[in-house]
C-alpha cells in the first residue's frame, strides 16, 4: 500500500518520517510526506481564491483531495493508495470539523481512500503521550511540568512542552518569535521521535493515528 500524507507544518514531516517506520513496514509499504505552511480554513464554497504558492492545507484541501481522486484512481488494486490528512483541531469543534472534512471527500469524483487524523491539540500532544521520550531526548526536563499535562487536553500543549525541556520556558521561546518556535518544534520533532515506544502512547489522536495505519495495512 502507498500512502500520501499532508501535515500543517515541516515540524509533522520531521516526526513521521521518525515514527511511520516504527508503526508499518516500509519494506512492505511506501509513503510520501507532503509539508505545509499552516492549517488555514477550509473555503466554503470548497473553491479556495488563495495563492498555491502559500501552501496553507485547509484553504488548498478540496483542490488537493480531487487531484488525488484523479491520481489514486490509476493505481492497481493490489497496490492500492491511501490520503492520510493530519492536523490539528485548535479551537474547532471535532464532531463539525470532521463532518466539513468528509464532505470534501464525499463531492469528489472520483473520492480518493482518505483518512483524516485530527490531534486535539498541536502535534506536540503526540510526544507527550509519551514522557519517557522525551526524557530520553532532555534529560533535564522538569518532571512536575510534564507530569501535570492531561492527555489530549485542550490547553497550550506546545507551551507545555517548552516549559519543560527549553531554557527559559514558554515566556523566553515566545520572545524570541516565530521562526524560533518554528525551529525549537522541529528539533523536539528530530529529538522525541527516535525515543517514543508507538505501542505505549497515552495520546488517544497518536493512538488513533497508529491503529489506522496499521488498519489500512492489513486490508
Amino acid at each position: 500500500m502507498h500512502f500520501e500524507i499532508l501535515v500543517e507544518d515541516i515540524s509533522g514531516k520531521t516526526a513521521l518520517e521518525i515514527l511511520i517506520p516504527k508503526i508499518i513496514s516500509t519494506e512492505q509499504h511506501t509513503f510520501n510526506i507532503h509539508p505545509y505552511k499552516g492549517i488555514g480554513h477550509i473555503p466554503k464554497d470548497l473553491k479556495s481564491a488563495s495563492d498555491p504558492k502559500k501552501r496553507i492545507l485547509l484553504d488548498q484541501l478540496p483542490r488537493l483531495i480531487q487531484g488525488y481522486g484523479n491520481t489514486f484512481s490509476q493505481y492497481t488494486p493490489d497496490y492500492p493508495a491511501v490520503l492520510i490528512v493530519i492536523c490539528d483541531l485548535d479551537n474547532r469543534c471535532l464532531s463539525t470539523f470532521r463532518k466539513e472534512l468528509l464532505d470534501i471527500v464525499n463531492k469528489c469524483n472520483p473520492p480518493p481512500k482518505t483518512q483524516f487524523c485530527i490531534a486535539i491539540e498541536e502535534g506536540e500532544s503526540w510526544y507527550l503521550g509519551d514522557l519517557a521520550a522525551v526524557k530520553a531526548a532532555y534529560p533535564k526536563a522538569k518532571e512536575a511540568v510534564l507530569k501535570s499535562y492531561i492527555n489530549d487536553s485542550i490547553s497550550e500543549t506546545w507551551e507545555k512542552l517548552a516549559d519543560a525541556v527549553f531554557s527559559g520556558g514558554k515566556q523566553k521561546l515566545k520572545k524570541q518569535g516565530r521562526q524560533a518556535i518554528g525551529l525549537e518544534k522541529t528539533n523536539w520533532a528530530n529529538n522525541i521521535p527516535p525515543h517514543m515506544d508507538v505501542d505505549n502512547n497515552l495520546s488517544p489522536s497518536f493512538c488513533y493515528f497508529r491503529d489506522q495505519l496499521r488498519g489500512l495495512t492489513s486490508q
